[in-house]
């Protein structure tokens, strides 16, 4: 029972990856990381044998710490990617506000000089 839960647990996250790619709510960039921990997860729940080969190899205890380990290092990696990609998002945002307020301070002078008296205020009392 266990097996099969796995191996359909690993589908329908493929599925899902591939499901948001398909209708562009995940770029290609960001669904590297997803598509190769699903592949991984598929991988493991088809053949378990071989994770408890590679973790002896390694040199793990038990199994399930390999996949937890291997788990961690794809989060660690995709939330790495974001991060980098945050910060080049707030240097763009941060130069587009700056070119927004130089372009109003140029338009404000600009429509003083069309209109010097259009800030001057009402005279009547």
């Amino acid at each position: 029972m266990t097996y099969l839960l796995s191996v359909a647990a690993a589908v329908i996250a493929l599925a899902s990856v591939i499901e948001l790619l398909r209708r562009r709510r995940l770029r290609e960039r960001h669904a590297i990381w997803w598509i190769l921990a699903a592949t991984l997860a598929l991988f493991a729940a088809l053949f378990p044998a071989s994770v408890a080969w590679i973790a002896s190899v390694v040199g793990v205890g038990l199994p399930s710490n390999l996949v937890f380990f291997v788990s961690i290092v794809l989060l660690f990696l995709v939330n790495l990617q974001h991060s980098a990609e945050l910060t080049d998002l707030e240097d763009k945002t941060r130069t587009l506000a700056e070119e927004s307020a130089l372009q109003k301070v140029r338009l404000e002078r600009l429509e003083e000089r069309i209109d010097p008296k259009r800030d001057l205020p009402d005279a009547r009392p």
